[in-house]
């Protein structure tokens, strides 16, 4: 059984049609995403997907000029079609990272998991909260850095900068499938402090 999972984060429709440079950061993504997440499962990787479902009672869920999107059992909070394959595990999550009250860590760890890779949107913000609270919880991470999109490309730099700075090892996802194909997992990064 793989000790690998890939999570995604925040690919939702309504998440993703917030605005048009959200759109076209996504669409430009999505080719070698897909792809990439079709070769993790071909090699046996879990797969899940975080998906922010806003709780109404939540003073600091971000609204759309008074609505709030992301609601429970409507289509903007399900996840973009072309990124879902049968045997992925859709997880709802109500906050950004995708560790914070959710049972995801007793989920992986049943499953043996100790590397994630975690992708999707925004770099800054769900991607960055999600590798911080795998962190701290002991996990090797891994950011591919053409499967983690932002609406503003320096969001995404500086996002990228810091996870590589502090707790995760970046590089572009063809990387990942080559280094996983040689060595047959993903090393560690080694932490430094200064």
């Amino acid at each position: 059984m793989s000790k690998i999972a890939v999570l995604t984060n925040d690919l939702q429709y309504e998440l993703v049609e917030k605005n048009p440079e959200r759109v076209a950061a996504v669409e430009a993504a999505t080719p070698h995403f897909t792809a990439f997440l079709e070769g993790m499962r071909q090699r046996g990787h879990h797969i899940f997907h975080l998906q922010l479902v806003n709780d109404p009672e939540d003073p600091n869920a971000e609204r759309y000029d008074g609505h709030l999107p992301v609601q429970r059992g409507t289509r903007g909070a399900e996840i973009l079609e072309e990124y879902l394959a049968p045997e992925d595990v859709v997880m709802e999550k109500n906050k950004d990272s995708g560790f914070y009250e959710t049972d995801l860590h007793e989920r992986l760890q049943a499953l043996g998991v100790d590397t994630v890779l975690i992708t999707g949107m925004q770099t800054q913000i769900c991607v960055q909260t999600t590798a911080a609270d795998a962190f701290f919880r002991g996990y090797n991470i891994w950011v591919p850095s053409d499967c983690v999109v932002s609406a503003r490309t320096d969001d995404k730099d500086r996002a990228l900068e810091w996870l590589a700075g502090y707790c995760a090892t970046v590089s572009d996802s063809d990387e990942v499938l080559r280094v996983l194909d040689a060595e047959g997992g993903l090393p560690r990064k080694n932490i430094k402090t200064p």
